[in-house]
This record gives C-alpha cells, structure tokens and sequence, in this order.
C-alpha cells in the first residue's frame, strides 16, 4: 500500500490496532530522535517498540515520557528556542507513543503529528523553512510497516 497524502495516511493509521499503532508512532519518534537530548525519549521509544510490554511498564514510560514533556515545555516558553522546542515536540511524540489506550484513539497521528512540528521547528532553528519532507517521510515509514505486516499475514 502507498500513502500520498494525509487522508489516506490518518485512515490508515486509524485502522491499525493500538499496539500496531504504537509501533508505528515509534518509528515516527524514531526519525527525529536526534533533536532530543532527553535520555527518558529513549527509554520511551524502547517501551514502544516493545510488542510485548506490560501495562506496568508502559505505565512507567508514560509517565516518564510526560515528565519529560512538561519539563521541555517550560525552558521553551520563557526562551522561544526553535531547538529548544523542537525537542519538546520529540517528547511530546515519545508521550503519544507510549499512551495508554484509552487515553487516545489514534495514538499513532498524534506521534505523527507531533514528529512533523519537531522537524519544522528543528528547520526553522537552522534556517532552512520547512519543505514538508517529514510527512513524506511518515508515508514511507507507513508504507513499509504495512508491508511487512501485510506479508507477515500471507506468509
């Protein structure tokens, strides 16, 4: 399957359970890892990538991850730091990720999404505009994981 655009890429998302969904979502964080320097986003991102995780532990990552979140978000505000920001939207994409279930039905567009604001700010910090590359990028990574689960189904 080839995702193009944004419908087609939510739908998708959409119809994947959560534990799918938040496989995916780890990708998504995963391609903007490099903007944080928050060890927790990555212990967050090896909870998420984790199909076996146990509600105990995806409870720690959470709570982690939203530690994390929130202490980004006040240095941002006060300093209006493009980098600054944008690791605070890795978080927030980590937070998304490792969510409980019934705190978010599509867990894995709000990654997503949050993934996208930490590239365009991450451009906008090195004064490159944003070219909309991460959202290609995201259908990509969509594309190949439904792929493989596609093929892991038939096969």
């Amino acid at each position: 399957m080839t995702i193009s655009n944004d419908s087609e890429f939510k739908a998708a998302l959409s119809a994947l359970p959560i534990a799918q969904q938040r496989l995916v979502a780890a990708r998504f964080v995963e391609s903007v890892l490099s903007v944080s320097k928050d060890p927790r986003i990555g212990n967050a991102l090896l909870a998420a990538q984790r199909a076996d995780i146990g509600a105990a532990e995806l409870a720690a990552a959470f709570h982690a991850a939203r530690s994390a979140s929130v202490e980004s978000y006040t240095p941002c505000g006060k300093e209006a730091d493009w980098l600054c920001q944008a690791g605070h939207f890795v978080a927030k994409a980590a937070l998304n990720s490792v969510m409980p279930a019934a705190q978010g039905a599509n867990l894995a567009w709000d990654a997503a999404m949050n993934a996208r604001m930490a590239r365009a700010s991450e451009t906008i910090a090195r004064g490159e505009g944003n070219d909309n590359q991460e959202a290609e990028r995201q259908y990509r990574i969509l594309s190949e994981f439904l792929t493989v689960m596609a093929n892991r189904l038939s096969g």
